[in-house]
């Protein structure tokens, strides 16, 4: 770290290491399903929507990778389940592309909109047919 308290951070090579090996520890627990991980570092003070170079959330690359555990910990933590990624993609829609119910059941009882994103979970589905995924069980 350089400078005295009165300048602004810069951070130096050791720190911007340091960083990049955090992130890329992080990022590849939402994508392992890591849930215990992602829950220790979020609680210790990670931004839960904390989202990597192309706009993927932890939460994104949880639930597009199938990771149901690792979503519901996100969600508890206050994730944004609406978050669109960098091409207006949306966990929700990548849940129904990839086939994951419970995936789209958990965001969808966070408040995930299925006409969100583009192309949105709700246009998804359609296509795929599997609008079912996003309809609300009876009860």
């Amino acid at each position: 770290m350089t400078g005295d308290k009165n300048e602004p951070f810069q951070p130096d090579t050791e720190d911007e290491a340091a960083m990049a090996d955090l992130a890329a520890r992080v990022f590849g627990a939402a994508r392992a399903g890591d849930a215990e991980m992602l829950a220790s570092y979020v609680d210790a003070g990670l931004p839960v929507d904390l989202a990597n170079e192309a706009g993927d959330t932890l939460l994104m690359l949880s639930a597009y990778h199938g990771h149901v555990a690792s979503v519901q910990v996100l969600l508890k933590r206050g994730a944004d389940a609406n978050k669109a990624n960098d091409r207006g993609q949306t966990p929700l829609a990548g849940a129904v592309f990839k086939n994951e119910p419970e995936i789209a059941r958990a965001l969808l009882d966070a408040g995930a909109d299925p006409d969100a994103g583009s192309p949105s979970a709700a246009d998804t589905a359609r296509m795929f047919g599997k609008q079912d995924m996003l309809s609300r069980p009876a009860g």
